[in-house]
């Protein structure tokens, strides 16, 4: 029975779940621009639109340039309303408004000297390295306040005595060098960042970069075109300090706390040490995960059925479960896959299913539907015996498989010799986690159970008859596997010439055994007489890593975060498991990453503080004071944990990059602070007013009330520049919230401890060293 037919097929794919339909993938060169590349597919498939035959058309089923677009345009943005608001809270602050000009023109500026050395290093606009940006620009703008308002200052007492760009001078002088010290702290604070590997390494490193070159533009624009630009602007009437309600406003609030403070110091201290070590309780009860889940838009249905399904049931599956998920109103199109494409880079088999599902804007949905319960409605809507299922979004996945070949949140990976054994394992593994809290479901590759037809070969029985094991294992292969014979030439099209016996014979063992194989002599026996044929259990799939036999454990979870489920699965598989010798497992999935990031940070860290240390030091020129600025990082850290606790967040590397960034700025307020101090003691030593304890209080009270506007304007700028975020709900929110949220709470302790702890320890300190001139016990 000759006919014409496909060749073996590996897979299929389905669209709607109304029928088979013909896919193809493009694959985009590494390193290139994925939307200039999606964009140049779409034009080139609109081009051979019209020549396409009768009844046939091209339909794009999913690609990711609607992600980057929302992205792009939901950061840029972001990017505006930062802008517009720390412009606002310069203006309000000076009530000059070519004052605010120089201050403002900084942010334009910087971000154009970002984007330019982005693109010399082929950095592409994309969440991560917008959101550098976007955490940057509070910052950015702190020293140039910090310049102009100096500048006032210098302008209430020497205009009219002193040369206008003398002026400028001596206002750049007195603050630029720490300026740009605490400029520097922040780019190299970022330092732990570029260390990180892999795919947080990825992820994360455009953000380091452009954060870094945004700081650093800022740095340098400080202290070159900001001096310039003021002695330009700044000139006209300059509305003294004590006349702006605002620094009055804040000068009547503040000015009975620092009074308070400078007379119960220890008691400050120790109440801020206090709520330092309450900080604990929200800490231990902060969940941990990788990263905050990225919306993309869409979503991906990944289910696993028992190996060796035939495509026959492989395509009724397949359309069934895509019937039922367009079903939903707030799917757009379904596209399903089973098995693999014609391509090396796609080894998945029959059992694997891949289904694309492309929604509708979230302002067609029905009312209340978020992600989260449309996915649980799908969950229950699809429950098939031996289906067990996934749910996941497309980009995340292709990067989870590709880094550890688990699509689920957590994976089980048993290692060890015997497969038997490995399976044996996997199953009680499974048990054991289907019983932890916060499982949906544990399922264990099957590395058993496959039946095979089994045949030896009768060496000395084919060799009487004069037959090779060559001879024999071509029948074989012919009549099971088929075999390509020759191949026939239609137009400029090649196809193979495939050769095989029916599927009703091919799986009756009787049939088999009858089939006739010929001799040298002319003679035709059974194949039965040279080799004895059997059904035979096997495994369907043989996984290894690292030259061991592997089994795997797909663990998916809901409503629970994977630090605080592997805390409790771990625990659970240790009561209740005891591996054979030669056996071992390995958690992997994202908890895989959490803890590769973990052990990076570890090390690195502690170098970046040393290194911030030093250039603490090298301002200061005394250990002393380089080390109550470094007080200021932990006490920062009690804002940003009690933010991410109230807000309900998870730790994850999103937070651990936010609380990087934190530290940075929080040295900034300090060493601004400090500054402020250190002149106020200075001038009174100088002019031989600080002799007692009243004089030491007295120069503290000129350092902080005296300068409480600068301090609040840089906090400010940072505190609001990075609220917009907080308010937003566009593609990459989630991330961008777990940044800015550790920021923003950790600004307001930090902020606390400037004003309020700072002086008092300051205040110790100073005390000590005037009873030691003064030669008092």
């Amino acid at each position: 029975n000759v006919h014409v037919g496909p060749d073996l097929r590996r897979g299929l794919v389905d669209l709607n779940g109304t029928g088979e339909v013909v896919g193809g993938i493009v694959v985009m060169r590494y390193g290139e621009n994925a939307l200039a590349t999606i964009d140049a597919v779409k034009a080139k498939l609109e081009s051979i639109r019209n020549g396409l035959p009768p009844g046939v058309s091209i339909e794009p089923v999913y690609d990711r340039s609607g992600l980057i677009k929302r992205a792009i345009g939901n950061l840029t943005f972001k990017l505006l309303e930062e802008s517009l608001v720390v412009a606002l809270i310069t203006i309000l602050f000076l009530l000059h408004l070519r004052s605010s000009f120089v201050a403002i023109v900084t942010l334009p500026l910087g971000i154009l000297i970002a984007f330019i050395v982005m693109n010399a290093q082929g950095l592409n606009a994309n969440i991560m390295s917008l959101s550098g940006i976007a955490i940057a620009i509070g910052a950015m703008v702190d020293a140039a306040i910090v310049m102009i308002e100096n500048m006032h200052k210098h302008l209430e007492r020497d205009a009219g005595k002193k040369d206008h760009w003398q002026i400028v001078l001596d206002a750049s002088k007195e603050v630029g060098p720490a300026l740009f010290y605490s400029l520097l702290i922040i780019t190299l604070s970022f330092l732990p960042v570029f260390a990180l590997e892999a795919q947080e390494g990825r992820l994360f490193k455009p953000l380091a970069f452009t954060k870094t070159y945004a700081m650093a533009a800022a740095a340098l624009l400080a202290v070159t075109l900001v001096p310039v630009l003021m002695g330009y602007f700044v000139r006209g009437k300059i509305i003294p300090e004590h006349k702006n309600p605002i620094n009055v406003f804040l000068l009547r609030i503040y000015d009975p706390i620092i009074h308070f403070v400078l007379r119960f110091r220890w008691s400050t201290i120790i109440v801020a040490i206090i709520v330092a070590v309450g900080t604990v309780f929200p800490f231990q009860r902060l969940g941990s995960e990788f990263m905050p889940p990225l919306n993309e838009g869409d979503l991906l249905y990944m289910p696993t059925t028992d190996p060796g399904i035939s495509i026959t049931k492989a395509k009724e599956l397949l359309q069934q479960t895509d019937r039922i998920i367009a079903s939903f109103p707030e799917v757009h199109r379904v596209f399903g896959k089973a098995g693999r494409a014609e391509s090396a880079t796609d080894p998945a088999p029959l059992s694997m299913f891949e289904t694309t599902i492309t929604l509708k804007p979230e302002d067609e949905w029905r009312t209340g539907m978020t992600v989260e319960k449309l996915v649980r409605d799908l969950d229950d809507a699809i429950q098939f015996p031996g289906l067990t299922n996934a749910w996941t979004m497309p980009i995340k996945t292709r990067i989870d498989m590709l880094s550890t070949g688990i699509k689920t949140p957590v994976g089980v990976k048993v290692m060890g010799p015997e497969l038997d054994q490995l399976s044996e394992l996997g199953q009680r593994i499974a048990a054991i986690l289907s019983d932890v809290p916060g499982t949906q479901s544990a399922f264990p590759e099957k590395s058993v159970g496959g039946n095979f037809l089994d045949y030896r070969i009768k060496r000395g029985e084919a060799a009487r008859y004069g037959l090779t094991v060559g001879d024999v294992q071509d029948v074989i292969m012919s009549a099971i596997g088929g075999m390509n014979i020759t191949s026939t030439v239609e137009g400029l099209e090649r196809y193979p010439i495939n050769v095989r016996y029916s599927r009703e014979l091919r799986d009756n063992l009787p049939a088999l055994q009858r089939v006739l194989i010929p001799t040298p002599t002319g003679a035709q026996i059974p194949l039965s007489y040279v080799a004895d044929f059997s059904i035979e259990k096997g495994p369907p799939v043989i996984k290894s890593e690292n030259a061991r036999k592997s089994s795997w454990v797909y663990v998916d979870i809901r409503d629970i975060d994977v630090g605080t489920y592997m805390k409790s699965a771990r625990a659970s598989i240790d009561e209740h498991l005891e591996l054979p010798d030669g056996y071992s497992i390995v958690w992997s999935g994202q908890y895989e990453y959490m803890e590769r990031a973990k052990e990076r940070l570890q090390v690195v860290v502690p170098l970046t503080l040393l290194i911030i240390f030093m250039l603490l030091y090298l301002n200061f020129r005394s250990v002393a004071e380089s080390l109550i600025v470094m007080l200021s990082l932990p006490f920062a850290m009690v804002g940003g944990v009690w933010m991410l606790y109230l807000l309900g967040y998870n730790l994850s590397v999103a937070a651990g990059i936010g609380f990087i960034a934190l530290a940075g700025v929080a040295a900034e307020i300090g060493v601004i602070l400090l500054t402020y101090l250190d002149k106020a003691f200075r001038e009174r030593s100088d002019s031989g007013r600080m002799n007692s304890r009243k004089d030491v209080r007295a120069a503290i009270y000129e350092g902080t009330a005296q300068r409480i506007r600068p301090v609040m304007m840089t906090v400010l700028a940072i505190v609001v520049g990075l609220l917009p975020i907080m308010w937003g709900h566009g593609t990459g929110s989630q991330v961008m919230k777990r940044i800015a949220a550790p920021m923003i709470g950790g600004m307001v302790s930090a902020t606390i401890l400037t004003l309020v702890v700072l002086p008092a320890i300051y205040y110790l300190w100073r005390e000590r060293s005037i009873s030691q001139q003064r030669g008092d016990p």
